[in-house]
């Protein structure tokens, strides 16, 4: 087994279980979880230069641009040079894919497919935490309609909505079509197609399995 450090990233539109697959994958491979997503409310939380400029864009329902989350997300790749990482959110487009290009080399890409109609009622079923970005699924986490650690009130994101759901994953799927088309042209991509993430989990942990040794003797769900 090869000492290299291991960079991964995880691909997939909202509602695709990525969140549930890199828990498992950090929990029994040891990688952090880089996430997009955390690090930008945790830069808003705390006012950095950086998490300023990002809520004046969502502040707008606006994206936040790639120029911006891409600072950030240099940023904490170097703080963390030393680590086996994976990435969640990011790289998001072509021009993100790029910039992490330049300072490291991915080894490994795993893509979501997931049906749209799957993930279409996933998205309905799907109430968040905002302060936290928790996020509770009727189905799978069912949520006493509040938070679990704080007690706070859940609420359903308009873009979960079913009308808005359509349009997230056309924009997803014609931002991320150059990004996987880049991977693959690398040999380092890993597609992962089905409806239910348990049944997903076991091609994955192999695959990761084949790269790096489990931290843990069998797969922890």
């Amino acid at each position: 087994m090869a000492s290299k450090l291991l960079r991964a990233v995880i691909l997939g539109p909202p509602g695709s279980g990525k969140g549930t697959v890199c828990q498992r994958i950090a929990q029994n491979f040891g990688l952090q979880h880089l996430s997009s997503g955390h690090f930008l409310r945790e830069n808003i939380k705390a006012s950095t230069e950086v998490g300023e400029m990002a809520k004046q864009y969502i502040e707008k329902s606006l994206l936040v641009p790639d120029h911006v989350i891409t600072r950030l997300m240099m940023s904490e790749l170097e703080n963390r040079r030393g680590q086996h990482w994976l990435l969640d959110g990011f790289p998001r487009t072509l021009g993100q894919a790029e910039a992490l290009d330049k300072i490291c080399e991915v080894d490994l890409v795993i893509s979501l497919n997931i049906p749209f109609e799957t993930l279409k009622d996933r998205l309905s079923r799907r109430w968040i935490h905002p302060p936290s970005g928790r996020v509770y699924n009727l189905d799978f986490n069912p949520p006493h309609g509040i938070d679990d650690v704080t007690g706070e009130p859940l609420v359903q994101q308009e873009d979960d909505k079913p009308e808005a759901v359509a349009a997230r994953l056309r924009q997803y799927k014609d931002v991320a079509k150059p990004v996987i088309e880049l991977y693959k042209s690398r040999g380092v991509l890993h597609q992962f197609s089905g409806t239910e993430t348990n049944k997903i989990w076991p091609y994955v942990y192999t695959l990761f399995s084949n790269k790096i040794t489990p931290i843990q003797s069998k797969e922890a769900y």
